[in-house]
């Protein structure tokens, strides 16, 4: 098994190490490998593949420290032809909150929560994903 060497922040690495203890890993490289192995596979679903889909996409962020703002700004006009709505909103007294509503194949809704998550100083992402054709059976 190869050897990957990672920076993050101590908190982060303390929460990993509770987790482990909490969860009853064997230790943080466990926790990591799953948490990869997890994202990895967020996107690899084939029954999503070849659909048209609907994917709601939530960022929170600290808008006194960083310029997060701008950068998803850049990303909505970047990927103008999946992002069908945005939303901005204010939480609390420091933070804002970023909704993104997209229509378009997996590969594109993929490549832009990448984008999203790789975009530093986010505090949260979350996502989910829906295919268009799936609606009629909630009716």
């Amino acid at each position: 098994m190869g050897v990957v060497s990672i920076s993050m922040p101590d908190e982060l690495e303390e929460r990993i190490d509770t987790f482990a203890d909490e969860h009853g890993y064997t230790g943080r490289s466990e926790v990591v490998r799953e948490a990869v192995r997890n994202l990895m596979g967020e996107f690899e679903d084939k029954r999503l593949e070849d659909r048209e889909l609907m994917a709601i996409v939530t960022v929170l962020f600290d808008y006194e420290t960083t310029a997060v703002e701008e950068k998803m700004m850049h990303l909505r006009h970047d990927h103008e032809s999946i992002v069908a709505s945005n939303f901005h909103s204010h939480v609390g007294d420091r933070y804002c909150m970023e909704l993104f509503v997209l229509e378009g194949q997996l590969e594109d809704i993929s490549a832009f929560v990448g984008k999203v998550r790789a975009t530093k100083d986010t505090l949260s992402v979350d996502y989910s994903v829906l295919p268009v054709d799936d609606i009629n059976m909630f009716t």
